[in-house]
Formats: C-alpha cells, sequence, structure tokens
C-alpha cells in the first residue's frame, strides 16, 4: 500500500510491520489514521501473506491519541439535540470497530510501545494481543483530563488485563503508568532500555510466532479471546468444536519432525479470504 500517509508497511518473512510515521505531530490520530487504519486490517485479514503484525512508532511517543481536528469540520459532535446525540452513538461505533479489528484479525498483533501511549492510544494497544514497552514508555487515559469518557476500547479492555482498581485510579485521575508498573501490573510482557531494543525484542517474538502453523495459531487466538468473555464450560465446549474444526495430523507430524531435526517447520498459510460483495464473486 502506496498510498498511506498516516502509515508504513512492509512485509518480510509473513511479519507484517505497520509504522505509526507521524512523528512531528506525535502520531495523533486524525482522520486519516481511521480511514488508513481500517484499510491496512481489512487487507492484512483477507489476504495470507502474514502470519503475525507488529505495530511500532516514530519519533518521542508512540501516540498523542485523538488529534484536535478528528471532531472538526463535518465530524463535530451535536449535542444541541436529541438526534444529534443519538448520531454519535454511531459514530463511536465506526471507530470502535476499527480497533476491535486487531482483537479480530486472523493474526496475532504486537504492540512495540516508546515514549507517550496516551488516550486513543490506549484504546488501541489494548485490543492487541501482547505489549511491549520501553522503560519511559508510559501509559495515560487522557480523556478523564479533558472532561470525557474514554470511549473507544479502554475502559472495557483494560479491566481484563490488569487490576480493576488500578484501572479505576488511571480513569478516574488521569494519572501516567510507568513502564515498570505497567510490566507489574501484567499490561506489558516486557520492558526493554531502547527503541531499537523494544522493536528486537517485538520482531524476535513476531518470528517465533510466524514460524508455528498459522491455522494453530488463528485457532489459539480464537480460543483465548472467547475463553476471557465466557464461563469455563462454555469455553470448553467452543475448544472442543474449534480443534474438531482445524485439527491436522500433518502440522503436529510435521511439528515433531521440525523439532527433531531442529529445523524450522514448513507449514501452509491461512486461505485468503473474498467476500461476496467484492467483484469477481
Amino acid at each position: 500500500m502506496n498510498n498511506l500517509t498516516c502509515f508504513k508497511l512492509t512485509i518480510s518473512g509473513h511479519i507484517a510491520h505497520l509504522v505509526l510515521s507521524r512523528p512531528d505531530t506525535l502520531n495523533t490520530m486524525n482522520p486519516a489514521f481511521w480511514r488508513e487504519l481500517d484499510q491496512v486490517l481489512m487487507q492484512l485479514h483477507k489476504s495470507a501473506d502474514a502470519r503475525v503484525l507488529v505495530i511500532s512508532s516514530t519519533g518521542k511517543h508512540f501516540s498523542a491519541g485523538m488529534a484536535l481536528d478528528t471532531f472538526a469540520g463535518s465530524s463535530t459532535l451535536d449535542d444541541q439535540s436529541a438526534e444529534g446525540r443519538a448520531a454519535i452513538f454511531d459514530l463511536l461505533a465506526g471507530m470502535q470497530a476499527t480497533f476491535t479489528q486487531l482483537e479480530t484479525l486472523r493474526i496475532p498483533v504486537i504492540a512495540a510501545i516508546q515514549g507517550g501511549c496516551i488516550g486513543g492510544a490506549v484504546d488501541m494497544v489494548t485490543a492487541c494481543c501482547l505489549r511491549y514497552a520501553t522503560a519511559d514508555a508510559f501509559f495515560c487515559i487522557q480523556e478523564i483530563n479533558i472532561g470525557m469518557v474514554a470511549d473507544v476500547g479502554t475502559l472495557q479492555r483494560l479491566p481484563k488485563l490488569m487490576p480493576l482498581a488500578v484501572v479505576k485510579e488511571l480513569a478516574y485521575t488521569g494519572r501516567k503508568l510507568g513502564a515498570a508498573r505497567a510490566l507489574a501490573y501484567g499490561l506489558v510482557n516486557e520492558v526493554f532500555d531502547s527503541p531499537e531494543a523494544l522493536l528486537a525484542g517485538a520482531m524476535q517474538c513476531a518470528r517465533e510466532i510466524a514460524a508455528k502453523p498459522p491455522v494453530a495459531i488463528w485457532g489459539t487466538k480464537q480460543a483465548v479471546h472467547y475463553a476471557r468473555d465466557h464461563s469455563v464450560d462454555d469455553a470448553l465446549k467452543q475448544m472442543g468444536w474449534l480443534q474438531g474444526a482445524i485439527w491436522s495430523n500433518q502440522h503436529v507430524r510435521e511439528s515433531m519432525r521440525a523439532m527433531k531435526e531442529k529445523r524450522a517447520g514448513s507449514f501452509p498459510d491461512l486461505a485468503a479470504l473474498q467476500y461476496f460483495n467484492e467483484n469477481g464473486l
């Protein structure tokens, strides 16, 4: 995709690397950000080119969250009528759906976070599978500091990732959560000394994921997310149906041979998707 203005996307060795590339604006989320992210995630979901996605950034901060011009002009929230306030629901639903794509993407998503992860950026990274951070990284639910409620996923996903009382503290006060404390609470998987070490660590994890059978990784992501939101009994039943649908003796044998022979396994990609509302079907 050569027409991106907010990101740079590369795919190599079955690893997609999406880089927020507007450091001069602290990688804030302007209207183009939402359009382009939606486009990129849809393409990655449909294609079979990548087996894992790494999201990193440039400059001092990972992202300072929503750009001031996001709700300017025609996107201004109308609080002067019941009809205008009702329309806020649909506007937010579209933005929420963009970040939910990170969660429903057929491949795991790793966020590599340096510096500030503020406001909408917290919404974004909480929808990712794994989070790595630099030692100077911090997280801030900035919305409360500007007189509003965080509304694109932070308050729904963060309580599933760290203690509820800590989430309330951050959401009520707008305080910054440093990387060391975020690591202790389980929000981030590992902390690195520099952005270079951060990206190297994220890419190492991505390579390990990409070496596994893609359909087994897909199934694992499905099962983990289902279990998070359902009872153990329901999740065990779902696991039975899921395993029955994707089980492959060939993949198990190849994995065992590859371990014994100390080599990388060879596995087929996920099938590419094409939807009925698209040309060609």
